[in-house]
């Protein structure tokens, strides 16, 4: 690392940017049950098996319910084929609300199959790494002592702005894992209304915010990898201009980049239910 100050700061910023884009990409291949070493996902087990006695309780009200509702007699429900739906939806929400936890684990493995797909296709191992390059190094260094002071504040802007984006990222990703945490805890609750036809919307809707909050990861790869491009292609440094300008510039373009990343992974979620129609 550099001996003068602006550099280092400058390369500090962005080595606190790369270790949290290289924590993403590690965070985003990584299943509830591994997160934290489990111990989280054990306690969401717990929770969700605890509710289930409420979301099997909860079922029979919206089963008759459902049934007073959308039979207008008793005489309907006696009915072979009237009767035989009715014991297929009461079957189908006993085994939704049974074996959701299962459920939601093999919607959240299909979208982790896609986003491996999605990192083999780009040919990627992991995020690209963004450095600073030795033209704007080499033009700090040559600055006597006044010269760098618009130099200090530049970088202490750039580099605040780099080091707080990088932190609104990861917070982000780890915000997903809160969510898909508590889609699961809660799950048997939303599940239980398919034993009723006129609340099952609840159910239908809740699967797909799940389905959503799963494709999030897709989407913080692909913001990730489009990133990663850029990066390996950092912005055009004019070596003619002053050390000031050239800083700048850097900053400007790469910041703007990064706001770009930023703002993608915090609307993951509006795009996919843009998507989804939710």
């Amino acid at each position: 690392m550099s001996g003068n100050w602006v550099v280092q700061n400058l390369q500090n910023a962005l080595e606190t940017w790369n270790s949290k884009l290289s924590e993403i990409w590690q965070l985003i291949t990584q299943s509830p049950e591994q997160f934290k070493g489990g111990t989280i996902w054990n306690v969401i087990v717990n929770i969700h098996g605890a509710l289930q006695a409420i979301g099997l309780a909860l079922l029979v009200l919206f089963f008759v319910i459902g049934v007073m509702k959308t039979c207008g007699s008793f005489a309907e429900v006696k009915k072979p084929e009237h009767a035989l739906k009715l014991f297929i939806r009461f079957a189908i929400a006993k085994i939704v609300v049974t074996y959701g936890l299962n459920l939601m684990l093999s919607i959240f493995k299909i979208v982790q199959g896609a986003i491996s797909t999605i990192m083999t296709a780009a040919g990627l191992g992991g995020a690209t790494q963004t450095t600073l390059p030795q033209q704007v190094i080499s033009a700090i260094e040559s600055c006597g002592f006044f010269e760098s002071i618009p130099l200090w504040a530049v970088t202490l802007i750039g580099g605040l702005f780099i080091t707080v984006l990088s932190f609104i990222m990861i917070m982000t990703v780890y915000g997903r894992f809160f969510k898909l945490y508590l889609y699961t805890a809660i799950a048997p609750i939303p599940l239980s209304t398919f034993a009723g036809e006129p609340v099952q919307n609840v159910g239908k809707s809740f699967l797909k915010s799940y389905c959503s909050v799963c494709l999030e990861g897709a989407i913080i790869v692909l913001a990730c990898i489009i990133f990663s491009l850029f990066a390996s292609s950092p912005p055009v440094v004019d070596t003619n201009a002053a050390a000031v300008t050239q800083v700048w510039k850097y900053i400007g373009e790469l910041v703007f980049n990064m706001l770009v990343l930023v703002g993608t992974i915090k609307l993951a979620d509006r795009v996919v239910r843009e998507m989804m129609g939710l």
